[in-house]
């Protein structure tokens, strides 16, 4: 079963937050260029998630319509 816009935006919020977490942990280690990857990797998956949401939120109005 395909998953849907709100799954999809869910599975990448929490890919960005992991993200997230992973670059401050490179960070206080002192790994700068991993910890700027890991940030940029995170900024891709929030992007995919607002897309997603948009996504989501335009399927509910659709079926409310």
């Amino acid at each position: 079963m395909p998953q849907s816009p709100h799954d999809r935006a869910a599975e990448y919020h929490n890919k960005a937050a992991h993200a997230h977490e992973a670059a401050a942990t490179a960070h206080g280690k002192g790994d700068h260029l991993t910890a700027h990857e890991l940030s940029k990797q995170a900024h891709e998956h929030s992007t995919k998630a607002f897309e997603q949401s948009k996504e989501a939120a335009a399927h509910f109005k659709a079926g409310k319509e």
